[in-house]
């Protein structure tokens, strides 16, 4: 999963204006949400960094999805417009995952394709029914040109979440004030507290265990958000949310100290990556901003540190 949300990242990154997540689909997303993450998938094809990325990064994952929606009539370069991917933690299953597709495709095209292939349905209650896919993977519409797609097991949390049976997204405010705060950006991603404390711990690696109190510092770690663009070179914007001005201080001073120690022992190329990049705190909030133009970051791709952060 952490490759395939990395490679969402890079490859949806050059949409011009990133749909949100179909109304009709977010009422299945629970509120015990890990990372929600947006794809434009219509630009794809519009950037040659967006391609070469697509080349190198694209995982098999991904591939087995594509193929599993043209399993059941849905060309992925030519129907689908958005891909959203919703990871959400659960008591006894760990952590699943769904993911929504809007396009031009029509359910009742695609369920007409179904039932001539002798595709029965499997009924979840008396007015929702669940279809098998391609690759152990099964689906639902919430409206005709909207699908929500995943395990079995998870797409049925989905489906309890929408149907009342668990808390949705919208009962949990920190994760919906993070979604308002991303809205209309070309790309942007979601992330919760345990997943960013376990992203900036890995983040600052040692230099995390130097940090006084670390434990009570990352308490007070609450939720992150991200964004990327390619329209004008690469543009990457990381947001921490904090408790306090002093907790994003502290974080800014140890990441800063991190970028220039790895900076040391960098190649050219990367030491010109680390030399794009700026860390600093806003009242309670820690942020990273990366920005390079295309060619220098087509050179990253061929880098060690590309290859560490993307597999």
């Amino acid at each position: 999963m952490k490759k395939l949300c990395f490679a969402v990242l890079l490859l949806c990154a050059t949409a011009s204006l990133a749909m949100p997540i179909a109304s009709s689909a977010r009422s299945m997303v629970p509120s015990e949400l890990q990372q929600l993450i947006g794809v434009d998938y219509r630009a794809l094809k519009d950037s040659p960094t967006a391609q070469a990325l697509k080349d190198k990064v694209l995982p098999d994952n991904l591939k087995q999805l594509e193929a599993a929606l043209k399993s059941i009539g849905i060309d992925a370069e030519r129907d689908i417009d958005q891909l959203d991917f919703a990871s959400f933690r659960t008591e006894k299953k760990g952590i699943q995952t769904i993911g929504v597709a809007q396009g031009s495709f029509s359910a009742k095209a695609v369920l007409k394709k179904l039932k001539l292939k002798k595709i029965a349905a499997i009924p979840y209650n008396k007015t929702t029914s669940i279809y098998p896919m391609d690759n152990g993977l099964v689906m639902t519409f919430t409206d005709d040109n909207t699908l929500v797609f995943g395990a079995d097991a998870s797409l049925r949390s989905a489906l309890d979440t929408q149907y009342g049976k668990r808390p949705s997204l919208d009962s949990n405010p920190v994760m919906a004030d993070q979604m308002a705060a991303v809205d209309g950006s070309p790309l942007w991603s979601i992330l919760d507290q345990q997943g960013t404390q376990a992203m900036m711990f890995s983040t600052m690696g040692d230099a995390a265990t130097k940090v006084g109190d670390y434990e009570s510092v990352k308490k007070r770690i609450l939720a992150s958000r991200y964004t990327m663009s390619f329209q004008s070179g690469v543009e990457f914007d990381l947001s921490v949310v904090t408790s306090d001005s002093m907790t994003a201080a502290t974080l800014s001073t140890v990441l800063k100290g991190v970028v220039l120690y790895k900076k040391m022992s960098a190649s050219a190329i990367e030491k010109t990556a680390y030399d794009s990049t700026t860390v600093d705190s806003d009242n309670s909030i820690l942020r990273l901003h990366f920005k390079s133009d295309d060619q220098k970051f087509q050179s990253l791709m061929n880098s060690p540190l590309f290859a560490a952060i993307s597999h």
